[in-house]
C-alpha cells in the first residue's frame, strides 16, 4: 500500500529550460497534488525528459523553480529524494543479478515499503516463477517490468517515468497501468511522458503539450 501524507504537492513556477542554446521551454507553471497524473506530450525533442530531470532535480532550471509541500526542492536534496522514484528509457538493472537480486538491491538503496516483499512484487508485475532468472535471460518486455518492479518496494510518493511502456506488449501495458491506478488511488501522483495513451481508470490527469 502506498503511504502518502495528505496534501503533497508538486509545484513548477516559471520554469524555463535552455540546451545547446536552444529554449526549450519557459514560463512553465503547474501543480501536481496528491492522486494526480501529470502526462507530459509533445514532439521528440521538445523537452519533456529534460523537464524529467528538473522534476527529480538532477540539475536546476534556467529560470523558474520547484517547490515540494512548499519548499524548493534543490535545498531539500536528500529530503526531496526520499519521496521519488524515477525510471528512465533504460532499465537500470543488473543483467548479472537474478530478478530477486535486483529487487533487493533497490529495496536497500532506498526506504523500503512495509508490509510489501519482494515476492509481492514480483508476483504484481507476473515475475514470480522468474526470480531466480538472470535480468539477461528475461525478454526485453520483462526486463522493463522488472525495472518498474521497483516503484513497488520503496515508499516514494512521486513516480518519475519516461516512456515506461517501452518494450511491453498489451497485456504488459495493462499491468503496468493497473499498477499506476493503484498508486494514485491510494494518493501517490504520477509525471509521465508516454507515446502511448495512457489508460488510468478515470485518474484526474493533468497534460501538458510541450510542442504547443
Amino acid at each position: 500500500m502506498t503511504e502518502n501524507r495528505p496534501g503533497s504537492s508538486l509545484a513548477a513556477s516559471q520554469l524555463g529550460c535552455v540546451r545547446d542554446d536552444r529554449t526549450l521551454f519557459e514560463g512553465l507553471s503547474f501543480r501536481l497534488s496528491s492522486g494526480q497524473v501529470l502526462l507530459l506530450e509533445g514532439r521528440n525533442g521538445s523537452g519533456k525528459t529534460s523537464l524529467l530531470r528538473l522534476l527529480c532535480g538532477m540539475r536546476e532550471p534556467d529560470a523558474g523553480e520547484i517547490r515540494w509541500d512548499g519548499e524548493d526542492i534543490l535545498r531539500l536534496g536528500p529530503d526531496y529524494h526520499a519521496h521519488i522514484a524515477y525510471v528512465g528509457h533504460k532499465d537500470g538493472i543488473k543483467h548479472d543479478l537474478t530478478a530477486f537480486e535486483n529487487l533487493k538491491l533497490a529495496r536497500g538503496l532506498g526506504a523500503p515499503r512495509p508490509n510489501v516483499s519482494i515476492e509481492d512484487a514480483l508476483g504484481q508485475v507476473e515475475l514470480w516463477g522468474f526470480d531466480d532468472s538472470p535480468a539477461r535471460n528475461l525478454s526485453a518486455g520483462q526486463q522493463r517490468r522488472l525495472a518498474l518492479a521497483r516503484l513497488l518496494i520503496t515508499r516514494a510518493r512521486l513516480w518519475i517515468l519516461d516512456e515506461p511502456f517501452t518494450s511491453l506488449d498489451s497485456h504488459g501495458i495493462s499491468i503496468v497501468e493497473n499498477l499506476f491506478a493503484n498508486h494514485v488511488a491510494q494518493g501517490g501522483m504520477l509525471a509521465v511522458t508516454s507515446h502511448h495513451q495512457v489508460n488510468l481508470n478515470g485518474a484526474e490527469i493533468l497534460r501538458i503539450n510541450l510542442s504547443s
